[in-house]
């Protein structure tokens, strides 16, 4: 119940005080209108309805245009009153305005106002430089919208420069995470102080948003397993590495495809020279044998010292350029030799 009163106690406050500006304009209007009339001489063009409601707008505005204006010295008298008036009246709007923009702003760099966005990113923790990197790579990559959700710890927006939002508070309170839209987010990013902490973090984003993506960043791998009863829609990343932390948040599953590449058994990456006596070969010609005749892909080439990653089709590569491939087995020379010449 107090609750209930204490809100409805603020939004009375809110309507009264943008209530007074009008009070006061409607009030000056109604009084200065018949003072008006009998100030100014029957016949007055002023006071007639469908001029004096104009006259009062640009007096009081302080605009003054001139088409209408009072004769007598106490029409002049009353003029004053209704300018006077109209400044008061934009004096306590001008006021208001600028206190409704100064709340906004602290409650932007308080992390204490609810986030009305929707399809965007949510970070749920904060370290500092190692956050800032994260954004800066999101913000340059994919361009969309980003919340930072940190704890009470952090006392004021860090990126306040950055087209970021801020929310702080308790990270796993329903109330916290819902403010800043996880329930509404594209994905959730759950980088915690440590790995106990991001467990709690994650469940708690899972309650909120049981079927949004959510990447999790972990010191101890092993750990993973106990994330794995929440769902497919759960990724867990190596802390170390933020760079995968915000490509697995963009590309789902990429990190399983990592994961894969560096795991034995299945698929692999391998590297294989090209051998003086085939002189100058096209990549095209690299990729298509590789493909057809050992179900290989080609990644990328060193040739000149320089590694270039996904080649250009027609680029020509020189005789001793190191070939990088996915494989179930490692290739050799001679079945590469053999394999170009038959293509």
């Amino acid at each position: 119940m107090p609750y209930f009163l204490s809100r409805l106690l603020a939004r009375v406050a809110v309507l009264s005080s943008w209530v007074t500006p009008v009070v006061v304009i409607v009030f000056v209007f109604v009084t200065s209108w018949p003072l008006m009339t009998l100030a100014e001489p029957d016949g007055s063009e002023l006071v007639q309805p469908a001029n004096y409601w104009w006259y009062f707008v640009v007096t009081a505005a302080t605009v003054g245009y001139g088409d209408y204006f009072p004769e007598s010295a106490a029409g002049h008298v009353v003029g004053a009153y209704v300018i006077i008036g109209g400044i008061v009246t934009l004096t306590t709007v001008f006021t208001k305005m600028a206190s409704v923009l100064e709340q906004a702003k602290g409650r932007r760099m308080q992390g204490s106002g609810t986030v009305d966005a929707s399809g965007h990113i949510v970070l749920i923790g904060y370290t500092p430089d190692r956050t800032e990197r994260i954004v800066g790579e999101l913000l340059g990559t994919s361009g969309e919208r980003v919340v930072l959700c940190a704890w009470n710890e952090t006392p004021n927006h860090p990126m306040p420069e950055e087209p970021v939002d801020f929310v702080r508070g308790e990270l796993t309170d329903d109330d916290v995470l819902r403010r800043a839209g996880v329930h509404r987010a594209k994905a959730v990013l759950v980088d915690a102080r440590d790995d106990n902490e991001a467990l709690a973090v994650t469940i708690a984003a899972d309650h909120v948003a049981p079927e949004t993506h959510t990447v999790v960043a972990l010191r101890d791998m092993a750990r993973a397993s106990l994330l794995g009863y929440l769902g497919d829609h759960v990724h867990c990343v190596q802390w170390h590495t933020p760079r995968m932390i915000t490509e697995e948040l963009q590309s789902p599953g990429i990190t399983e495809v990592y994961a894969e590449l560096m795991t034995h058994g299945g698929a692999n990456t391998y590297s294989v020279t090209l051998p003086e006596s085939l002189g100058p070969v096209l990549v095209d010609s690299c990729r298509v044998a590789l493909g057809r005749q050992h179900g290989a892909t080609m990644l990328a080439v060193r040739a000149d010292g320089q590694l270039i990653v996904n080649p250009d089709w027609q680029s020509e590569l020189p005789p001793g350029a190191v070939l990088y491939y996915i494989s179930s087995q490692p290739l050799s020379t001679e079945q590469i030799t053999a394999a170009l010449r038959a293509g």
